[in-house]
């Protein structure tokens, strides 16, 4: 049908086209009302917010997860719902789809990406900091930090503190003030969330660690207690070929010959996140440990 990833509407087209269209399988559903040629890919996140806004207007503004998938940001998860603001309450039956949020966003507070309007990286970091589980937030801010236009976080801290929203600034604060922009992935974010959440001290992204050969990098590190952590993700070695998994082999062995042995952790297996604190913790002095408190304001990853 078309060559481009153009999404179809519904009420553009004849009724009898578009029933022969999905009856021969021509056209994928987007969302309800909207389709892309059966030809491309399944919907993205992009394709379900241009549909989106196809179907709403030009006044729809793009937020939250959805804004931070259009900006280049990483996500803890693929977002189910397109996240859209508008200035006026929704009437009538609500969309599985879409999570309307009622208020307005300062022009100074919005940006573009392929022709979709959204909010800019600090509105998008704050939503998400005031409304989603802290992890999606920090996995978000993190990212937005490595942005060719990054976030700028005092920025988002004025944002904040001018917000009128009294639910959430507590964990919105707590995001804004550790997000860090080594993180290489979520997992590592993860990873970082679950030993800030245990009461440990901000551990260094990246840490370097000096070798005979090079200065290797660690994904976590607390340089004054010796203690570093390296994440271990399956998909790390399933997309891994002999010779980069020989290079990494080497590598553990220099860090591993001054001294050092990085705590290997990964998110599965029995205990989960009970697990891998125990396991860091045991690493550091036991007088250190000993001061270890959870953050009760911090939920556990879901």
């Amino acid at each position: 049908m078309h060559s481009e990833r153009e999404i179809l509407l519904a009420r553009d087209l004849p009724g009898e086209t578009l029933s022969r269209a999905r009856r021969a399988g021509a056209v994928r559903t987007v969302r309800r009302g909207a389709y892309l040629a059966a030809e491309h890919a399944e919907p993205t996140v992009a394709d379900r917010a241009r549909a989106l806004v196809l179907q709403l207007g030009p006044d729809a503004v793009l937020s939250h997860e959805t804004a931070a998938v259009l900006l280049g940001c990483r996500t803890w998860r693929t977002p189910r719902v397109t996240h859209v603001v508008r200035g006026y309450r929704r009437s009538g039956h609500a969309s599985r789809d879409v999570a309307w949020h009622f208020g307005s966003v300062p022009a100074d507070q919005r940006t573009s990406v392929a022709g979709l309007t959204i909010t800019s990286p600090e509105r998008t970091v704050l939503d998400c900091a005031l409304d989603l589980h802290p992890l999606a937030a920090l996995v978000i801010a993190d990212s937005a930090l490595r942005l060719p236009d990054p976030l700028d976080l005092e920025v988002a801290r004025r944002m904040l503190a001018e917000s009128p929203r009294r639910n959430g600034r507590v964990r919105a604060r707590w995001v804004l003030d550790h997000a860090d922009a080594g993180a290489d992935s979520p997992w590592e974010t993860w990873a970082r969330y679950v030993c800030l959440r245990a009461g440990m001290p901000r551990p260094r992204t990246q840490a370097p660690v000096v070798t005979a050969e090079r200065t290797y990098h660690c994904d976590l590190g607390w340089r004054e207690h010796g203690v570093y952590l390296e994440f271990d993700g399956r998909s790390k070695y399933a997309t891994s070929g002999q010779e980069e998994l020989w290079r990494e082999k080497l590598r553990f062995d220099a860090i591993r010959a001054t001294g050092i042995n990085p705590v290997r952790v990964t998110a599965t297996g029995p205990g989960g996140v009970a697990r891998v604190v125990a396991r860091v913790s045991a690493r550091f002095p036991d007088v250190v440990a000993a001061g270890f408190r959870v953050n009760r304001n911090l939920p556990l990853p879901d």
